[in-house]
């Protein structure tokens, strides 16, 4: 039987039973249409690069089917029905993929990062943000530099009427 991923998203105000509920809903007429799901992965709830039907979010849910094409259009023709379905991709692939997803794969590298510290977002130390010694964009305020406060003396503009001394810091 020729294998697919199916990926869906599910309104973001639905429950994560709800969500669970129309999965266990695709997947019951999956198998009674003759196929079976080989592997489920619930994303969670992400941001949408734009918004779809008014929402900027939205729990993705994946599907790996090994399963007839009569059964796929059916599963889809169920989500175009339903209402919390915002929108859906079935793809047929050669062979499924073993082990996790590249979208877990990816959670769980960003878990890692966070755990490490530092990098972009500067909470720890160092980043951007340049709050500590090190300067960065923020930091011009302190010692360590930055865009801020790194000018120099200032210089008198030349239509000024006031004496060069007077401004002298």
């Amino acid at each position: 039987m020729p294998l697919y991923e199916h990926v869906f998203l599910a309104r973001q105000d639905a429950s994560a039973q709800q969500v669970e509920e129309l999965t266990a809903q695709m997947t019951g007429i999956v198998e009674t249409l003759g196929g079976k799901v080989v592997k489920m992965e619930n994303w969670g709830v992400r941001s949408l690069t734009y918004r779809m039907n008014k929402n900027r979010k939205a729990h993705f849910v994946l599907l790996n089917i090994d399963s007839p094409s009569a059964a796929i259009a059916e599963v889809e023709r169920q989500e175009r029905i339903s209402e919390d379905v915002i929108r859906y991709l079935t793809v047929r692939v050669e062979e499924h993929e073993e082990g996790p997803s590249a979208m877990l794969r990816k959670a769980d590298r960003d878990r890692d990062r966070d755990d490490r510290g530092g990098g972009f977002r500067g909470d720890r130390e160092g980043g951007f943000r340049g709050d500590r010694e090190g300067g960065g964009f923020r930091g011009g305020d302190r010692e360590g530099g930055g865009f801020r406060g790194d000018r120099g003396p200032r210089r008198p503009r030349e239509d000024a009427d006031v004496p060069a001394a007077a401004i002298e810091d």
